[in-house]
């Protein structure tokens, strides 16, 4: 069973913070066309084979279900930030550096995770969220994309949107529980600080904007400190 802040846990939270961190160090680099297309380009496919590995193991072991579609918020920003990373879709950059950062936080801190380390399915957890982290860092550090408010209400927009076919898979299968619409985690998350369902929904409206205007607060500081370095 996989223990929160356990050693495993502890050494997948530095590798969170390693990873954009070098991006970061790295951004120079990554703007040369020859470095910046080959890392985005492998970033993109890293990250669609990280779905595409969670899938066909549920295949083989033969436990694919509804249950298994990719329809919560880190698995669809997840697709979305390969997305954005290989075909440099700005569109989809309030997505991916709002929802996929939030969400791969929440997922990081306290992760939903039943299979310790070393099983598959912990390795793939991790590498795909701090993947999507990467993602919205390298977006933000390296192609220089700048998160405005506008993009933060549209981030809200796509959360609503995004929610609908979740919600409604939910109530067709009446046992998933896509974008955790129909009841909390099982396992420990910041939603037990919430009221019970269906109320907690209500609440999520309200952390929502606060944390999307707090990541814009942090962006725009950190574009004050790394996006104006020249080269």
């Amino acid at each position: 069973m996989f223990e929160m802040y356990s050693w495993p846990h502890m050494a997948a939270l530095i590798a969170a913070l390693a990873a954009p961190a070098a991006i970061i160090a790295l951004r120079k680099v990554l703007r040369t066309e020859g470095w910046g297309q080959r890392f985005r380009i492998g970033m993109a496919l890293a990250l669609a084979a990280c779905e595409a590995a969670l899938q066909l193991s549920y295949a083989f072991d033969g436990g694919w279900s509804a249950g298994t579609l990719p329809f919560q918020l880190c698995s669809l920003t997840l697709l979305l930030s390969a997305a954005a990373l290989a075909f440099r879709w700005q569109g989809l950059y309030p997505i991916v550096f709002f929802l996929g950062t939030l969400g791969a936080l929440q997922a990081l801190l306290t992760p939903n995770l039943t299979q310790p380390f070393p099983h598959f399915r912990y390795f793939h957890f991790f590498i795909a969220h701090i993947g999507i982290i990467s993602a919205a860092v390298y977006l933000l550090a390296v192609e220089r994309y700048r998160p405005t408010l506008r993009s933060a209400l549209l981030a809200l927009l796509w959360l609503h949107l995004l929610a609908v076919p979740a919600a409604l898979v939910n109530i067709w299968t009446g046992t998933t529980n896509f974008m955790f619409l129909a009841r909390k985690p099982s396992t420990a998350s910041l939603l037990d600080a919430l009221a019970p369902w269906p109320w907690y929904l209500l609440q999520l409206e309200l952390v929502a904007v606060a944390l999307c205007l707090l990541l814009l607060g942090i962006a725009k500081l950190a574009y004050l400190i790394i996006g104006r370095v020249r080269g």
